[in-house]
């Protein structure tokens, strides 16, 4: 660890974390406290492409992005991007071995990086640096980290995304009372995480039925997300609104922060909406909420990933390496709508 004493503020910074969208939106908190701390540092964030769109507009910061979907025309921009420019630090938030590739390209003096606990193969090599070892931590602790080791404060630290006005105009038009509505966010971009139609429809028809707040789908415009959005639909004895597909990311934000509160399996969407403040019901099995769930909604998450490394592992989950998932056939099915139910009631109790 360096000495704190002697830890001057750098004068340029490289932070590179590329993806996915919910660790993006939980690598915010760690950007807020570099700015806070040393606001006089020239901060660049290697970003992926879509992540981009969620972080574009945080206030003064360089962003390099990334187009994953293109990698060698993503690693061209970059090297030319990067050409024959020097940083005094690199802080490397991710062990991919596109990161690590990408990371070689960075010319910096120290490139901090993860503990050995979390790194994976090549991560070693392209950092001189590691950030403290921290067992069973959250993710956006994790990210934290990062500023621990440089002796900064995260106390207090802002996790709120920016949003436009015209996102908000979006959101008061599909959301006239504000915490009125409840939004379910069924997909996520690994499809074993998901929970069933027919247990999201449940849900959604005990909200409407016993509470008469009306119900929201929104997701993003793949085919998958349209077709469980249709499929919970078809199962459903009322009617929601159908948002699915229909939305920016900036309307995203503006809508979860509108909300009563947000249903979401270990998705980006349950992240977005806990930073905004908006209570999320988490549904997750296959991966752990301890490490990767709405962090300041744990209270309200179903965690059944215990149950399930027991069932799929036959080993507890602490003897399981941390950040495992279990993306099993039926593996989201040892959640039930009882347990969601149980979750949402004093949630909707006004």
């Amino acid at each position: 660890m360096p000495d704190l004493q002697t830890n001057e503020p750098p004068n340029s910074l490289c932070l590179l974390r590329l993806s996915a969208l919910g660790d993006v939106c939980n690598t915010v908190p760690l950007v807020r406290a570099l700015k806070r701390a040393w606001p006089e540092t020239a901060l660049t964030w290697i970003v992926g492409k879509a992540e981009h769109r969620l972080v574009h507009d945080l206030p003064g910061i360089d962003f390099i992005v990334f187009d994953k979907g293109g990698p060698f025309a993503g690693f061209q921009h970059a090297r030319r991007s990067l050409h024959k420019r020097h940083f005094d630090m690199l802080l490397l938030a991710q062990v991919s071995q596109r990161s690590s590739l990408l990371a070689s390209l960075v010319q910096a003096d120290r490139r901090i990086g993860f503990d050995r606990a979390r790194s994976r193969p090549g991560h070693g090599l392209v950092i001189n640096e590691r950030i403290n070892t921290v067992p069973f931590q959250h993710q956006v602790d994790a990210f934290l980290e990062f500023a621990r080791y440089l002796g900064l404060s995260t106390d207090g630290v802002d996790r709120r995304l920016p949003v436009p006005e015209k996102a908000y105009e979006f959101a008061r038009e599909h959301q006239p009372d504000a915490g009125r509505a409840v939004i379910i966010s069924p997909a996520s971009s690994h499809t074993r995480r998901n929970w069933y139609p027919a247990g999201y429809a449940a849900v959604a028809d005990w909200v409407i039925e016993r509470t008469g707040r009306p119900v929201i789908l929104m997701g993003g415009p793949g085919p998958i997300e349209k077709a469980l959005g249709e499929a919970v639909e078809h199962e459903m004895k009322n009617t929601p609104v159908n948002l699915i597909g229909r939305d920016t990311i900036k309307q995203a934000l503006a809508m979860f922060e509108r909300a009563a509160c947000v249903i979401s399996p270990d998705s980006g969407p349950a992240h977005f909406a806990d930073a905004m403040g908006t209570p999320v019901v988490g549904l997750y099995a296959a991966t752990w909420a301890r490490r990767s769930g709405p962090i300041d909604s744990l209270k309200h998450t179903i965690d059944c990933f215990p149950e399930a490394a027991r069932k799929f592992t036959r080993r507890p989950p602490e003897d399981l390496r941390w950040g495992k998932r279990l993306e099993r056939p039926g593996v989201m099915e040892l959640i039930t709508p009882e347990m969601v139910i149980e979750k949402l009631e004093p949630l909707l109790s006004d």
